[in-house]
C-alpha cells in the first residue's frame, strides 16, 4: 500500500485563536498504529514546495479518520487553515516512531507532559494507556488562558493540571515548576514541547526516571533521506539520529539537547 493519498477533509475549525483541528478521513488511516507518529501533508499554495510535517492527535480506525490539531504561524498553516471541508489534501504517512505503550508495566503510573502545540499527540496516547488501566496524569503547559485547548478532552482520559505563564489559568509558572509543586508521583513520562521545555525535563529526570520525548523539527524529505531534521546523540557511531526516521520519539537520554 502506498504511504501518500488524497485524503477527504471532515472538519478544520478553530478551537483556540490561532490553533486549528483538522479531521481527515482515508485508507490510509488503518496504517496509523503508535501514538506519537506524524503525517506530511502537501499543501498547494503560492510558494509551498514542500509538504509541511504534523503530528497525530487522535486516530479513529472504525471511521478511518484522524486528527491533526496545529498553530498558525507561517505561509504554510496560514494556508492550511483556509482549506474547508469537503476538499481534499494529500497526506503522506505514517511516518516515523512513536510513543512506546508497552514500557508502561501493569499498574503504573503515567506522566504526560504537553508545551502548547506540542500537547495534540500526547492525546491518542492519553487515550490508550487509560484504555489499559494504567493512571494517567496529564500535565500541560500555555502561555495564557487563551491558548489553552484540549483540557476536557484529556479528562477523560487523565487527571489534568493546567499551568499558564502569566497565572490567566491555572498555576502561574511552567510545567516543572507545577509538577513540583503538586508533588506528582509517577512512573513513567511522555513530553513534547518546546525543546526548552525537553530540556529542562531531561536535566530533571534523566537520571532517575524513565521517560520518552518528541522532538518537533523543520523536515524536507520526512522518510530520513535527506538529513535535514538530525538531532546529536552520545556514544558510539553514528552521532546523529534522525527526527524524521529513528524518531521523533526518543528515549529521555537518548539525545542531547
Amino acid at each position: 500500500m502506498k504511504l501518500t493519498e488524497d485524503m477527504l477533509v471532515m472538519k478544520n475549525e478553530e478551537i483556540a485563536p490561532g490553533i486549528y483541528e483538522l479531521v481527515l478521513k482515508g485508507e490510509n488511516v488503518r496504517l496509523m498504529k503508535e501514538a506519537g507518529q506524524f503525517v506530511n501533508i502537501q499543501l498547494e499554495g503560492k510558494g509551498l514546495v514542500l509538504r509541511r510535517p504534523f503530528s497525530i492527535c487522535e486516530i479513529n480506525l472504525p471511521e478511518k479518520e484522524f486528527k491533526v490539531i496545529y498553530r498558525v504561524q507561517g505561509e504554510g498553516t496560514g494556508y492550511l487553515a483556509g482549506i474547508e471541508a469537503g476538499e481534499r489534501l494529500n497526506v503522506f504517512g505514517p511516518l516515523g516512531r512513536g510513543f512506546p505503550e508497552p514500557a508502561l508495566k501493569e499498574g503504573e503510573t503515567a506522566l504526560l507532559i504537553g508545551g502548547g502545540i506540542g500537547t495534540p499527540p500526547l492525546y491518542e496516547l492519553a487515550r490508550r494507556l487509560h484504555g489499559r488501566g494504567n493512571k494517567v496524569i496529564t500535565v500541560l503547559g500555555f502561555q495564557d488562558k487563551d491558548g489553552v485547548f484540549y483540557e476536557g478532552e484529556f479528562s477523560q482520559f487523565s487527571e489534568v493540571h493546567v499551568a499558564t505563564m502569566d497565572g490567566s489559568y491555572g498555576y502561574k509558572g511552567n510545567v516543572l515548576e507545577l509538577i513540583g509543586h503538586l508533588q506528582l508521583d509517577f512512573d513513567v513520562l511522555y513530553a513534547c514541547g518546546p525543546m526548552a521545555m525537553l530540556k529542562a525535563i531531561q536535566e530533571a529526570y534523566a537520571k532517575e526516571k524513565r521517560g520518552y520525548i518528541s522532538l518537533e523539527e523543520r523536515m524536507a524529505c520526512g522518510i530520513g533521506a535527506c538529513y535535514g531534521c538530525v538531532c546529536d546523540k552520545g556514544g558510539e557511531l553514528p552521532y546523529q539520529k534522525r527526527v524524521c526516521k529513528e524518531g521523533p520519539v526518543f528515549a529521555l537520554n537518548e539525545v542531547i539537547l
